[in-house]
This record gives structure tokens, sequence and C-alpha cells, in this order.
């Protein structure tokens, strides 16, 4: 796939991703833009399956919705609210931290530079994206495994990790698709363009796509 053949498919791709399952933080995203509650809804969500994470965000807002009332609960009390997300004990710890951070070095006020997010302990660079891109609406590029996954599928780049997938496609793609890859190809790989055995047979996609990997489809 060429990013001219991507720039013609993309209007294709919205249209079946509208048949698709909404991504937990796209939905909270649509009705709070809170940058603290996508900031946190991420870590949550990080090796956690969908609905788990929407479930454990909203227990855990119902005790704090803020960096100062979050860094108030005991690294317990967020633990108990936050099962069975995964990991939850290092979350729970990382959780309290990043919300500490926040009120002694922000002024309680989550940063809204990629390079300030990244000074938090436990914020990572999808983390750092999508709380730029869904909580202040500023042009970032959020790679996860789908993101990076369905990219090199396609053709688009070839990359060996994330990291090298977000710098690629922040060298390739023009900014006005940066904020809303990541939720649309999540909802695309949830859905159709799986790890293993995608459905290719019901992807409107197909005539675009290198099938890079894909050894089994459907």
């Amino acid at each position: 796939m060429t990013v001219k053949e991507f720039v013609k498919a993309w209007p294709i791709l919205k249209r079946q991703v509208k048949s698709l399952h909404v991504p937990w933080l796209e939905n909270l995203a649509s009705f709070d833009r809170d940058p603290f509650k996508i900031l946190i809804s991420c870590i949550l969500s990080l090796r956690t399956q969908d609905r788990t994470t929407g479930k454990a965000s909203e227990r855990l807002f119902e005790l704090a919705s803020n960096p100062e009332s979050m860094s108030r609960l005991s690294v317990k009390t967020i633990e108990k609210a936050i099962y069975p997300v995964g990991f939850y004990r290092v979350k729970a710890g990382r959780i309290k931290g990043i919300s500490k951070g926040i009120v002694e070095k922000y002024k309680s006020k989550v940063p809204d530079t990629i390079e300030e997010l990244l000074k938090l302990e436990g914020v990572g660079r999808k983390t750092a994206n999508l709380a730029l891109t869904l909580g202040y609406n500023k042009d970032g590029i959020c790679v996860d495994t789908h993101v990076h996954r369905i990219v090199n599928r396609w053709g688009l780049i070839k990359t060996k990790n994330p990291t090298e997938t977000e710098f690629s496609l922040r060298k390739t793609l023009p900014r006005k698709y940066w904020k809303d890859l990541n939720g649309m190809l999540v909802a695309f790989g949830q859905g159709v363009c799986k790890p293993i055995s995608p459905i290719c047979s019901k992807c409107n996609m197909n005539i675009f796509c290198d099938k890079i990997g894909v050894n089994v489809s459907r």
C-alpha cells in the first residue's frame, strides 16, 4: 500500500469501522475529554480487555476523578477498585505515583506535551500520545499492537516495533490522519484484521492490502 492508496482507502476504512465495536477510550473521549481520565484509563488498558478496562475506570473514577483526590487514595484502595485489570498491583502504584507527580510538578494539570508526559513514571509513548490526541485534541500518533501490525501488514511501512512505527508514520502520513488512526485501527484490528487468521473475506481494505506476513486468513 502506498500513501496515495492509503488516502484513497481512508473513507472506505471509516465506513467499515462504523459497524465495529468502539474502543473504550474512544467512547470515553466522545463525552468526556478530561486529560486525567484519559491518561489513567490508558494506563489501565495496557494488556487488559476493553470491557474490563471500562468497568475498572468507572469504579476508580467514582472514588477519585482528579489528580488531587487520586493521590490521596491508598494503593490498596486503588488495587481493589481496578481489579481484575492486568498487573493491577503494579498499575495501582503507578496511578498513585502519576497523580502525585501531576499535583507536585504540574500544579494538578496533566502536561500537554509528549516530552513532559514521558517524564511521569510509567507513561510510555503510546499512553502519552493517547493523552494528547484524546485528552487535548492535539496531533499525535498512538501506536499499539494493532496499529503496528496493520500498517506493516498493509505494506504502508516496514518496521520492527511500535516505536519505529510511530516515527515512520510521522514521516509518512499527512498530519490530518494522525489523531484518528489509533481508534480506527484498534476497532478494525479487533473486529476484522485480527493478529491470527484475519477475516480478509469481509475486509473492505482487501484490494489495497499487501497482506505482508499473512499465511492464513478467512
